[in-house]
């Protein structure tokens, strides 16, 4: 089989593009995330929100994501698997950061033995396993969608239990406080619901687009 020649298309793949990617984590972290350095939304009301999504929320769509693609193009146990690595990474990053804040600044928590974190690696499992069971390898639009968005708010749900029920005291007062909150048109539980459900939405409609459109080009896994 001959080698493919080297083209310079070959840079902006292997280059441009994750360059531009470390570039954009970067500004999120720095200027979007809440407790950046520079925060342009700053720390509360309406535009805080706007930055929680777009950086723990965007990182938690990423880390089910990978394993819902994986599920809708492969199968439940790709995406169960796949979910495992991602959720787990995500569950000892967030409770090794959150153990530290406390840590430096109001005591003693161990997040590593919060079930609310541990639930980042359950979800992640659960989504692709879900996803990939629920479209059991079709290429149908509707059906990925289906699959995908199902899996999805299912596993929203699970998170808001677990962050509502069997997160550790300070997280779960914060949490209780959020959905008792009207400071989103004067209804309760408005806000924190958009904050739990919405990324969910976007995750299950966009994945299985993605998806879709790998298939026109024929990059989903060869199955023997």
């Amino acid at each position: 089989m001959e080698t493919p020649k080297f083209k310079l298309s070959d840079i902006f793949y292997a280059v441009i593009i994750p360059l531009i990617l470390v570039l954009l984590i970067y500004l999120i972290a720095i200027y979007v995330n809440p407790g950046g350095t520079h925060v342009i939304f700053g720390i509360n009301g309406t535009f805080a929100v706007i930055g929680v999504i777009f950086s723990v929320g965007f990182a938690s769509m990423i880390v089910l994501g990978v394993p819902l693609v994986l599920g809708l193009l492969w199968n439940k146990w790709a995406g169960g698997a796949a979910g495992f690595i991602m959720g787990g990474i995500y569950y000892v990053a967030s409770a090794g950061l959150y153990t530290g804040y406390y840590e430096a600044s109001s005591g003693h928590y161990n997040f590593f033995g919060d079930l609310s974190m541990l639930g980042y690696l359950v979800n992640a499992i659960i989504i692709g396993y879900m996803a990939g069971a629920l479209n059991n390898g079709s290429t149908s639009f509707k059906r990925m969608m289906g699959a995908g968005l199902t899996a999805a708010l299912i596993t929203a749900a699970l998170q808001a239990y677990f962050n509502y029920s069997l997160s550790l005291s300070p997280a779960m007062t914060m949490n209780h406080n959020a959905w008792v909150s009207t400071q989103w048109l004067g209804i309760a539980g408005f806000y924190e619901g958009f904050i739990a459900f919405f990324p969910a939405i976007i995750l299950g409609i966009v994945v299985p687009i993605i998806a879709k459109v790998m298939t026109w080009y024929g990059l989903q896994p060869m199955r023997h």
